[in-house]
Formats: structure tokens, C-alpha cells, sequence
């Protein structure tokens, strides 16, 4: 998973499998040396300068007392190279000695290194030089935006998080049910949930964090019905003054490998129009309403989007919408105007993940291509490039399941998405519970298809990388 290290196997024309039969075959002690070799560690560099540091440090002792110490070194060091190439030629001895000065001074310098690794990890569960290689590949990966929100972009990011620290997740405040939305009403904070989901997804210990961000109070006046995380997020937009500035404290504290961004700071509601006149407000009504939706808007109707979250899509060199709730969790984050222009002017590869099934009261019978419509709609633009599509029919125990709740696999119709202007990248996203029947899609497989995706539109190989 190494880039830097495949990289430079294919540059020497090594294939990685020879890289492992020669690791098998070696001593642990020894691999471990050479992983301090490997490239773009950026040791090397600092091991030279120690050297000459030293040299340079000797040569200044030396000149500071009138070379006169050194000279009688200098001779004592010649008549006993002489008196050793006498016994040993140079040719052999030479080399022996440099080898043995060289495995001295790095043996020195990792015997440093992991004595600082043992006060930094007492656990010892993984060598400093792994630490460093992941952090170093994770900061080369491409800069990432996603938007949406719910659980389907927590999986996402769940997966992508492998392959890269530059990922921004920009998340929907629309929501008002559940313990967000009593605490939206209650206390007058934007809704947390959503943003909890997604924090913890990207957290480096990620699950003890979601097990007690996801915790639910079940007794307690007040409390019962609350998860601890939207606690958590609420307490932080309390002391340090805002949601943006909550999630980025929290995001210290947690070792969150990206960004979370609100989309917006304003008090969104969200409303939709259905086919037959009626208009309902709030995120969590719309689905319960059978109909078609024909509009869907927010109060206030320009909501002024977060400066970083603009920035971040600006900068980004692959922009993912989805997967989740079309018109609760995806569109919603479109509503804010700074956001969808900032998209539509980007050049970077653009892909919207399409739900695996349809979803009772948002999407009765949409097939892929009016996923597109519906987003195509509400921005009046073109905002993506590409539509990936899961390609596999579930197992007939789930499609009896969600047959029972009148949701069914989203169709694919290729021919309407092409005439969109869309191109479709079909591939077997999909994770499936055999003991519950329920479908999501699943994160490393959503993930390396993704990444294969980008690097193809930009040039790159990610076959040979293990993704």
C-alpha cells in the first residue's frame, strides 16, 4: 500500500513479489534496517547531514586547538593502516571497515529512533518507520472533496481514508429529526448528526470513537434519546463559538485524518413540492410523505455557503457527490448556490455515486438517469462528469426484504444517462448482510474503484498499487 515504495520498484524494474521473496528470506532485524531506505521517508537525507555534521564537528575541534592533536592521529592512523594492509590487503580491508562504519552509525541511529518510538507508542503495536511510511503516502494522495451526508458518505470516507489524508467532507445541516433535531430546537445549534458520522469515519481509532459517538442515552431527564457524539459536538459549538470551529477542535482531539465541513452555518430548513400541490417542510417529514417530489428548496433560499468548504473544492483534484439520500442528504448541500458554482466551474474529475437501491418516499422507481435529472434540476447546470453504478442484482433474500418496504434495486438505463452526457462506470460496489437482508455499498471496494477511476482520468496507474 506503500506508493513511494512500488513507485521506485517500478522505476528499478523490480516487481514487488521479488521485494517479498527477498523480505521472507531475510531477518526481521535486517528488513527492518532496510525499511529506512526506502524512499520518500525523507531519513536518508537527515542521516547524511548527521554525518557530515560530525565530519564537519571533528574537523572544527581539530582546527580550534592547531591541528596539532590531529596531526599525531593522523600519523598514529596511517602506521596502522600500513601495518594492517600488511596483513589484510586494502582491497579487503577497506571495504570491511567502511561496511562496519556504516552499520555502526545506523545501527546508532535506529537504536535512537526507537527508543523515542517507545515513549511515543508504549504499546509497540507498530514501528515508527510504518508510522512515518503511511504518513507520508497518506499526505501524496490526491486531494479528495465528497459531498452528502447520512451513512452512506461515512462509508465513503471510511474508504477512501486508506488512500489519502487530503479528503474534505462536506456535510448537510438540513437535518432536524432524531437527537439532532431536538437539539437544533432545543438548544438553536446546527444539527449535528450527520457531521458526528462522518468525524468518526475519519478518526484514526475509529471503532472505539464510533461506538461512543454513537451511544445513546436510555435513561436521564433530558438525555434519554441522545447520542453522546451529538453531546460531544454540541458542548465544543458552545465553548468555541461556532459548528466549523467545534469540528475543527474536535478533529484535533480525535486525530481525524481529513476535514470535516459544515456546507453552511445558516439555520438551513429544507421543503419539498410533491405532484399533487402539497408542500411539506423538514428534512425528516419529506420521506413519510408518499408522492413524487417535482421541487425541493430551502428557507433561507441562498444560504451563504462556508468560505473553506469553496476553498476546499476549489483546491480539490476529484470532487464525489454521494452516495446517500438524493433529496435529504445530496441535494441539500446543492442548495447552497457559492457550493454548486464552485463545483460546475471546477475541471477536475466530477463523479456522483448512485444509491445501490431506490428509497421509499424519495425515490419510488427512479432509475439512475433521474437521479441525474432530479440534480440536474435543482442546479440548472451540469455538475459531474460520470455516474458509478453498482452492476449486480442482490440475492433474492434481500430483494424480498426491501420488496416488503417498496424499495427495489435502482435500474440502470445507459442508453438515457449517455444522452445526459453522463459516462457510466458500472462496477460491484455492493455489501450485502446475508443474516438482515439490508444492502450498502461497501467502502474498499467503493473506494479503489473510485481511485482507479481518478487515476485513469489523470494519467495514472493504480493497478499494480494495492487498492
Amino acid at each position: 500500500m506503500s506508493f513511494g515504495l512500488f513507485d521506485a520498484l517500478r522505476t528499478l524494474k523490480v516487481e514487488p513479489q521479488h521485494f517479498a521473496f527477498v523480505r521472507d528470506r531475510t531477518p526481521k532485524r535486517v528488513n527492518r534496517w532496510f525499511k529506512w531506505l526506502t524512499p520518500g521517508l525523507f531519513v536518508k537525507r537527515w542521516l547524511l547531514i548527521s554525518i557530515t555534521g560530525s565530519i564537519l564537528t571533528a574537523l572544527g575541534m581539530a582546527i580550534w586547538v592547531g591541528l596539532t592533536p590531529i596531526n599525531r592521529l593522523i600519523e598514529w592512523t596511517t602506521e596502522f593502516l600500513g601495518f594492517l594492509t600488511q596483513i589484510i590487503p586494502n582491497y579487503i580491508s577497506g571495504p570491511l571497515a567502511l561496511l562496519f562504519g556504516l552499520f555502526l552509525l545506523f545501527w546508532g541511529q535506529t537504536r535512537t529512533v526507537e527508543s523515542i518510538t517507545e515513549v511515543i507508542r508504549p504499546e509497540g503495536n507498530e514501528e515508527l518507520i510504518d508510522m512515518i511510511a503511511a504518513h507520508r503516502r497518506l499526505n501524496r494522495g490526491p486531494k479528495i472533496v465528497t459531498i452528502g451526508g447520512g451513512t452512506g458518505l461515512s462509508t465513503l470516507l471510511r474508504g477512501l481514508k486508506a488512500y489519502s489524508a487530503n479528503i474534505t467532507a462536506i456535510v448537510t445541516v438540513a437535518d432536524d429529526g432524531g437527537s439532532s433535531g431536538r437539539l437544533r430546537r432545543e438548544i438553536g445549534v446546527l444539527p449535528p448528526g450527520d457531521i458526528r458520522n462522518c468525524v468518526t469515519a475519519l478518526a484514526a481509532e475509529e471503532k472505539l470513537l464510533t461506538e461512543l459517538f454513537h451511544y445513546r442515552f436510555s435513561a436521564g431527564d433530558g438525555l434519554s434519546g441522545h447520542s453522546f457524539g451529538n453531546l460531544f459536538l454540541t458542548a465544543m459549538s458552545e465553548i468555541t463559538g461556532d459548528l466549523e470551529r467545534a469540528i475543527a477542535a474536535s478533529s484535533k482531539v480525535l486525530a481525524v485524518r481529513g476535514r470535516v465541513l459544515p456546507a453552511t452555518l445558516s439555520d438551513v430548513r429544507l421543503w419539498a413540492e410533491f405532484s399533487d400541490g402539497r408542500r411539506i417542510e423538514g428534512e425528516s417529514n419529506i420521506p413519510t410523505i408518499r408522492g413524487k417530489i417535482v421541487r425541493v428548496g430551502c428557507i433561507p433560499e441562498h444560504p451563504p455557503a462556508l468560505p473553506a468548504a469553496i476553498k476546499a473544492i476549489d483546491e480539490a483534484e476529484m470532487i464525489v457527490l454521494g452516495p446517500g439520500s438524493l433529496y435529504t442528504s445530496v441535494i441539500p448541500n446543492l442548495l447552497v448556490p457559492e457550493i454548486r458554482a464552485a463545483i460546475a466551474r471546477s475541471t477536475v474529475p466530477r463523479i456522483y455515486v448512485c444509491n445501490i437501491m431506490t428509497q421509499p418516499g424519495e425515490t419510488d422507481n427512479y432509475t439512475v438517469a433521474d437521479h441525474i435529472r432530479a440534480i440536474d434540476e435543482v442546479c440548472g447546470q451540469k455538475l459531474f462528469d460520470a455516474v458509478l453504478v453498482h452492476r449486480r442484482v442482490p440475492t433474492a433474500q434481500a430483494l424480498i426484504r426491501y420488496a416488503q418496504d417498496n424499495s427495489h434495486p435502482v435500474f440502470l438505463d445507459r442508453e438515457a444517462i449517455l444522452k445526459l452526457g453522463r459516462r457510466v462506470i458500472a462496477a460491484n460496489v455492493m455489501e450485502e448482510d446475508t443474516e438482515t437482508g439490508y444492502v450498502r455499498h461497501d467502502r474498499q471496494r467503493l473506494a479503489r474503484v473510485l481511485l482507479r477511476w481518478y487515476g485513469k482520468t489523470r494519467g495514472f496507474n493504480f493497478q499494480d498499487v494495492d487498492l
